[in-house]
């Protein structure tokens, strides 16, 4: 009897020394570890035995903004669906048949010729080759911002593996096609004008043109990168091609050409002023002349209005007034020499 009270007591605290740990483990487990933020610059998912979080109703990213950047072809290979995002604060909780993914939304900066997957490409991400349209192997630098979307976080983190590498390459195929392919739009001109010769001194040079028209090809780069929402939950903000560079077996004569350039400009500009500066004094003296005409012509329409209101006077009102004005000059003659009647 001694000995099943002995082994009694032994049961019931095994079971009580079980029950205690079980419920350390759960406190410890489930409560003391399930509390989690979020910062201000991140965002979390939650993915629950193996799927993510939806949102109620499961929206895909078919309909609405995410999409607009797709092309129509694209639009039904690029749909994920919308996840249920938990914004900046806290404390959130978790169970533990779920696992918390936070992602940065914070804007980042890179080189244009960094390679996520080899870091030693495009001469350690400094430099990214393109060949132009004449056949030029050019050296391109600059940097590219981007942003992790939370409009679509499930292709982000689900969608493909390395998603930044997807999109710099996605970025650096538009660039290179677009830099094998780009012309200057011609500014309209008058043939046989000056502004004509000057358009057809570097005609056919596509690096001058690149390096002249900077701005509009980071806006081309802007709107095609539009689909890297859609494709990648990246946001590309913006893309700044900073420089353009000939290969060193080219840059010498391109030098040239560009000194010969510049030589033809200066030309062009001082004929132009010098041209400018003779029609400004043409016109000018033509002003001159013709101020000087109608001075001397103002006292005698003057004067023509005056002898036809006193002859509307009366009859004797236009003699009168010649006499008055022989009087006034013979006043101030010395001598007056008058004719005689036969």
């Amino acid at each position: 009897m001694e000995i099943l009270q002995a082994l009694g007591l032994d049961v019931l605290g095994l079971g009580t020394g079980v029950v205690v740990g079980a419920v350390g483990w759960f406190v410890v487990r489930c409560i003391l570890t399930g509390f989690f933020t979020v910062d201000q610059s991140e965002r979390a998912v939650k993915v629950r035995l193996g799927r993510a979080v939806r949102l109620a109703g499961e929206p895909s990213t078919r309909v609405g903004p995410v999409s607009e950047g797709l092309a129509r072809a694209d639009e039904d290979r690029y749909v994920y669906p919308q996840l249920e995002v938990i914004s900046p604060g806290g404390p959130y909780f978790k169970w533990p048949w779920e696992r918390v993914i936070k992602v940065s939304v914070s804007t980042q900066t890179l080189s244009m010729a960094y390679d996520p997957e080899s870091p030693g490409a495009n001469q350690d991400g400094t430099v990214l080759d393109a060949v132009t349209k004449d056949q030029l192997n050019t050296g391109l630098t600059g940097q590219l911002r981007y942003r992790v979307s939370e409009q679509n976080l499930y292709a982000y983190l689900f969608g493909v593996k390395k998603p930044i590498a997807h999109v710099m390459g996605y970025f650096i195929s538009i660039l290179r096609e677009r830099i094998a392919s780009f012309e200057a739009p011609p500014p309209p001109v008058v043939e046989g004008t000056l502004e004509a010769v000057e358009v057809s001194a570097v005609s056919g040079v596509s690096i001058n043109d690149l390096r002249k028209n900077l701005r509009d090809l980071n806006e081309h780069m802007d709107r095609e990168c539009r689909g890297s929402l859609s494709r990648y939950g990246i946001v590309l903000d913006a893309s700044l091609i900073t420089g353009i560079d000939p290969p060193q077996e080219v840059e010498s004569a391109l030098a040239a050409i560009n000194t010969a350039h510049n030589h033809v400009s200066s030309d062009i500009s001082l004929a132009q002023a010098g041209a400018d500066q003779k029609i400004v004094q043409s016109r000018r003296a033509v002003e001159i002349e013709t101020l000087k005409a109608e001075a001397e012509v103002e006292p005698l329409t003057a004067l023509s209005a005056q002898l036809s209101l006193l002859k509307g006077s009366g009859p004797g009102a236009l003699q009168a007034y010649l006499r008055n004005i022989r009087l006034a000059l013979f006043s101030k003659a010395s001598q007056v020499v008058l004719g005689v009647k036969p």
